[in-house]
């Protein structure tokens, strides 16, 4: 599911957009206030940012200055009444990818966030884990694991083809130097580090359940 930010004060509006983007399977996180939205941003991964600008304890365009300086390309639609040229050029240098004028119609919004959400690439979902397959990152409970490299390509081909089962030759050809013994030993690995449940189906490999 994708799941957003959004930085508003208002409540009532607030409260509308969740149940609007709610309802077209979003996931919303709700600041009332820059500072909750910064320690929002840094808690959890977001595949989008919806930003008011005249909000509490830190502005949006502020907010979303450092966190391009913090190196968060995170796609960002900046929702303001601010409606002069100079609001607007001030978001964009900020880091904006989009700008929205209050009020608004909501489903302008959603084509909106589909427009900067389409570029996403694929993602794998299984259980608390979620793979971005382009750049191979792992994350569990929205938190970026880290493993080995033949670990992590093991993980990813185990969540890839489940709930089939993945050859032992297929999983081979991820290892170093491959053996029985070496893939028994990261499969263990795996199942200890992660505490998930992987399956030895006989004759053919292993499967994740």
């Amino acid at each position: 599911m994708t799941k957003l930010l959004l930085l508003e004060d208002d409540p009532i509006l607030s409260k509308t957009l969740i149940k609007y983007l709610t309802h077209h399977d979003y996931e919303v996180d709700w600041a009332k206030n820059g500072e909750e939205a910064m320690d929002l941003s840094y808690e959890n991964n977001y595949n989008l940012y919806l930003f008011d600008i005249n909000v509490p304890l830190l502005n949006g365009v502020d907010l979303l200055s450092a966190l391009r300086d913090a190196e968060d390309l995170t796609p960002t639609i900046i929702i303001s009444a601010l409606v002069d040229v100079g609001s607007i050029t001030k978001g964009f240098i900020a880091g904006a990818d989009d700008y929205m004028k209050k009020p608004f119609d909501p489903e302008e919004l959603l084509v909106r966030i589909k427009a900067k959400t389409s570029s996403l690439k694929e993602r794998l979902k299984f259980k608390d884990f979620e793979i971005d397959i382009q750049k191979e990152e792992i994350f569990h409970k929205g938190k970026e694991i880290y493993l080995g490299l033949v670990q992590k390509n093991l993980l990813i081909s185990l969540i890839k083809n489940q709930p089939n089962p993945v050859t032992k030759d297929e999983l081979m050809l991820l290892l170093d130097k491959p053996s029985d013994l070496a893939l028994r030993v990261n499969i263990s690995k795996l199942k200890k580090n992660l505490n998930i449940e992987i399956s030895n189906v006989r004759g053919v490999g292993y499967k994740i359940i």
